[in-house]
């Protein structure tokens, strides 16, 4: 039989560190804005006995005996992904979003093709053209940027690169933007060259899930995106399509760049799917992005320039250059992380620094509003933010935003104290 101790008596190092994670994310404030707080029934799926079972293929066609439990579990993600998105097909299986990605492109294009998408250093990822990614290398990416003054994607441009280059997909997406993306658009330019239209969600999945943000599978004929981040989901990814593309994009998952999908991980989709269906869902989306714009609002209005002048989703990227030309985004970064505040430096539209410098700060709301926190709450960490930047020389100045982090946090708890996650 299996051994049936705990693992603090099995593995006490491995069991001291998760408790020392789940003390760290529970003593202070998450403002990465990839990141989220799953919930327990989340989180139970993922460590369920589905962990045990392996299956290659797809529901009704596997390479394995024993997997009519896991067809059913499979069955009802996909099922619940293409009513939640609207989608005609669902394909639940990618381990990530950086796979979903590649399975996607390989679908319908082969190496060497040419893809048009935005440029990882004006708020792009790294699967949409950088060299040092797999996109980069195999396929011929053209790149699209941000208007130098109004640093919003310019349509007009994003034409012109089209028909100049005819790439056979554009991507529509983003790590680092914090504006609606205008998919009409998009839609019409592909249309006008033949191409095929990919949005990449993987950020904002959760906040169209929650009809916050307009549905990108109205206009596109693919959506790739993660099931974590605003989603608040277990790690992985999916991809959605019309049903054109079915065939060869679960051809491309497995057996193409995938072997057997993580079927705990699949049971957590399918967990937060059905979470995303509520109104109270609907709700927490929509806060999100309030508490995103009162973050954003709070800090302009203490001198920190936030890019494009605001947001419409769920992060903000700051140029802390209007703080102290001196400040890089590592060393704020690092001094927040120390009074509690959690966040990740990142490059600004035509950054003068390094990426592993940077002049600018990402800032995300999923976690803080999954914490409970709202609009009175942003105000605050604002506050704090600002005089942990301006005051940062100051050792008792930082104590007290230490303080003031602690008693937030400690009024908005991710996880109540008896949460399992405590070893």
């Amino acid at each position: 039989m299996t051994d049936p101790r705990s693992i603090a008596d099995v593995d006490p190092v491995v069991a001291n560190l998760i408790e020392a994670e789940t003390g760290r994310q529970q003593s202070g404030i998450q403002l990465i804005a990839s990141e989220n707080f799953a919930s327990r029934a989340v989180m139970e799926a993922s460590g369920s006995v589905f962990t045990n079972k392996y299956a290659e293929g797809y529901p009704g066609r596997r390479y394995y005996e024993g997997c009519q439990i896991t067809d059913q579990v499979e069955q009802l993600a996909i099922d619940r992904a293409k009513e939640l998105f609207s989608a005609e097909h669902a394909n639940v299986q990618p381990h990530s979003g950086s796979q979903a990605n590649m399975a996607a492109y390989f679908a319908v294009l082969e190496a060497g093709d040419t893809i048009m998408g935005m440029s990882l250093d004006h708020g792009g990822h790294l699967t949409h053209g950088s060299h040092v990614s797999f996109s980069g290398t195999l396929f011929n990416f053209v790149s699209y940027g941000l208007n130098p003054e109004t640093e919003l994607i310019e349509m007009d441009e994003v034409r012109r690169l089209a028909l100049e280059h005819r790439p056979k997909m554009i991507i529509a997406g983003y790590s680092a933007y914090s504006r609606h993306l205008d998919y009409e658009a998009f839609r019409a330019i592909a249309d006008e060259i033949d191409a095929i239209l990919l949005v990449d969600a993987a950020h904002f999945i959760g906040l169209v899930a929650g009809k916050a943000m307009p549905n990108p599978m109205v206009y596109a004929d693919i959506v790739t995106a993660t099931t974590h981040k605003a989603m608040r989901g277990p790690r992985g990814g999916m991809i959605l399509s019309t049903e054109e593309h079915a065939k060869a994009i679960n051809k491309a998952v497995f057996p193409g760049y995938q072997g057997g999908a993580i079927f705990s991980q699949i049971a957590g989709k399918a967990v937060a799917f059905l979470e995303a269906m509520t109104p109270e869902y609907q709700e927490y989306a929509a806060q999100i992005i309030r508490n995103a714009q009162t973050l954003a609002g709070t800090l302009q209005d203490g001198g920190l320039r936030v890019v494009s002048g605001g947001t419409d989703n769920h992060l903000m990227l700051l140029d802390l250059r209007s703080l102290d030309e001196e400040l890089t985004g590592k060393e704020a970064a690092v001094i927040l992380d120390e009074v509690g505040i959690t966040l990740n430096r990142n490059a600004i539209p035509n950054d003068p620094r390094p990426p592993f410098v940077t002049s600018g700060l990402r800032i995300g709301t999923p976690s803080v509003t999954t914490a409970g926190m709202r609009e009175g709450e942003m105000e605050r960490l604002g506050a704090l933010i600002l005089d942990t930047l301006t005051r940062r020389a100051d050792d008792e100045a930082l104590k007290e935003v230490a303080d003031g982090v602690a008693e937030l946090v400690a009024a908005f708890p991710p996880y109540p104290a008896d949460f399992p996650g405590h070893v």
